[in-house]
């Protein structure tokens, strides 16, 4: 199952972990329910973040005329 969360696109993931969470929030799941969203809230939100990561690094590089990747540098602290 880990696998297949992984493999839902990014939205698709947020909108489960949201639904999730709702679900908790309400008070109204038993015990090991509760555990279990709550396990598979976890590898949710991994997958949330691992893609966002991805994303970043993504965003940071520049694909130069020659074919080359180039890392953009960050130059908001030095204000």
């Amino acid at each position: 199952m880990e696998k297949e969360k992984k493999s839902l696109p990014f939205e698709e993931s947020l909108e489960a972990l949201e639904e999730i969470v709702k679900d908790l929030e309400s008070g109204n799941v038993p015990l090991d329910d509760a555990i279990s969203k709550y396990n598979e809230a976890m590898k949710l939100a991994k997958a949330c973040n691992d893609k966002l990561v991805e994303a970043e690094k993504a965003i940071h590089q520049v694909l130069q005329e020659d074919g080359t990747i180039t890392e953009l540098k960050d130059d908001t602290n030095n204000a």
